[in-house]
């Protein structure tokens, strides 16, 4: 099915998708803002300024939406991300006029009651000291924060809680109004309806608001990383974690989809969609090496698709009779073996269908295929999606071995071990 591809006189994108299996309708509304766009102070303020969102608008009062959501058949939610943030409504085709009124009405007209603030500083707050309790948020905070000099994307998207605690109402409304404009928006809706006929409701609803002007990135090069880093976590629990992160790359950089296929042959392949499950890894490379010969429980990795380059994770958990050292060794050999000669073709073709399969089970459903619509905007276009198969397809061995040896040094990584301390974690008291 075609997509119509449209811009309004303000501004907003918008991607239409019609598919008539089922009589539903997915609606995305994406805003080009997330902790790439933070500075330090402010460091958090994407992720809270989405919670305020749910507060309510003249038009739409807190606590009425979920009723009426609920009521109608349909659910939704939003999340925040480095890049972007997103706000969602998967309902019947008849009742999606609710979520058009209510996308187009908060994206200008939210309140920020002070009150409100006050009451989400309190569970935003709950949520940090809640993560962390959790050994591979710790982890993962510290080897972003060594992984950056001065990009953004050392920031966790929740922020830091100093910044939580001091950051005013104000803040937050003036990351709202800065950001939250037409023009730095793309609207996509994917499910049972005529194009032509949402796309005149769209303008009614959206086309009425003044583009604002182009928001100041605060994102900057980063200096490519010259030595490894290493970091050590201690904190709750008793199971040791090892996390190897590499400078990746941007998913617009040709060499991408070859990182793609040498992590799915590696690790198994990372998802892109955070509303679909993974598929099982025990073909790969360091699974055979670490799990089976019980150095370890679990290897998993990670690849982003981002506007700058953000980082490839392999991350292990660490067999119980085993120690840090024991798997960082035969990790670093993999890697070199992968460096050192280009995968058999069979051993490829494996990987490459295995990231193939989990990337089309991530596009099956009518949500998914709304989410692939406005993500793939963000940092490129929906062409991106339509070719990810194919540009697969045609990743070579050179290619996948290039690519280990380019991205996958030890100078481009931060190495971080989690060393538990015994203490019991959350919900194991």
């Amino acid at each position: 099915m075609d997509v119509l591809q449209t811009t309004l006189s303000n501004g907003l994108k918008v991607l239409l998708k019609e598919i008539h299996t089922t009589p539903i309708i997915s609606h995305w509304l994406w805003v080009r803002v997330g902790s790439r766009d933070e500075t330090p102070g402010i460091t958090g303020v994407s992720h809270w300024v989405e919670h305020m969102q749910f507060k309510g608008t003249p038009n739409f009062p807190a606590g009425k939406l979920d009723k009426d959501i609920s009521r109608d058949g349909g659910y939704w939610n939003a999340m925040t991300y480095i890049d972007w943030t997103a706000y969602f409504e998967t309902m019947p085709a008849n009742k999606i006029d609710l979520a058009l009124r209510l996308e187009a009405d908060r994206l200008v007209n939210s309140i920020f009651k002070p009150e409100e603030v006050a009451s989400e500083r309190t569970v935003i707050i709950s949520e940090r000291q809640g993560n962390e309790n959790n050994p591979m948020f710790l982890l993962d905070e510290d080897v972003q924060t060594a992984a950056f000099v001065s990009h953004p994307y050392k920031h966790e998207v929740i922020g830091t809680l100093a910044d939580l605690q001091s950051m005013t109402r104000d803040d937050l409304y003036n990351h709202y109004k800065k950001f939250y404009t037409p023009n730095n928006a793309v609207l996509a809706i994917a499910g049972d309806f005529d194009s032509n006929v949402m796309l005149a409701r769209i303008q009614e609803l959206y086309g009425v608001f003044p583009s604002g002007p182009a928001p100041t990135r605060v994102a900057n090069e980063e200096p490519e990383p010259a030595e490894e880093r290493r970091v050590v976590t201690k904190g709750p629990g008793e199971t040791t974690f090892v996390r190897a992160a590499y400078r990746s790359l941007r998913a617009t950089d040709p060499d991408f989809f070859a990182l793609s296929v040498a992590d799915s042959l590696l690790a198994g392949p990372s998802n892109l969609n955070i509303f679909s499950g993974g598929i099982s890894n025990k073909t790969s490379r360091l699974y055979q090496r670490l799990v089976e010969n019980e150095l370890a429980v679990s290897v998993s990795g990670g690849l982003q698709a981002t506007i700058d380059p953000y980082l490839y994770d392999l991350t292990i958990t660490v067999h119980p009779s085993k120690k840090a050292e024991d798997v960082i060794g035969p990790l670093d050999e993999e890697i070199a073996r992968l460096q050192d000669s280009p995968p058999k073709p069979a051993e490829l073709a494996r990987a490459v269908k295995q990231a193939q399969a989990l990337f089309a089970y991530g596009s099956e459903s009518i949500t998914n295929q709304a989410f692939w619509l406005g993500f793939a905007e963000i940092f490129e276009t929906y062409n991106w999606f339509l070719s990810y198969l194919e540009r697969l397809e045609a990743v070579t061995p050179e290619q996948v071995q290039q690519a280990a040896q380019k991205y996958l040094r030890q100078e481009r990584r931060v190495l971080g071990v989690y060393q538990p301390d015994g203490r019991p974690t959350e919900g194991d008291e």
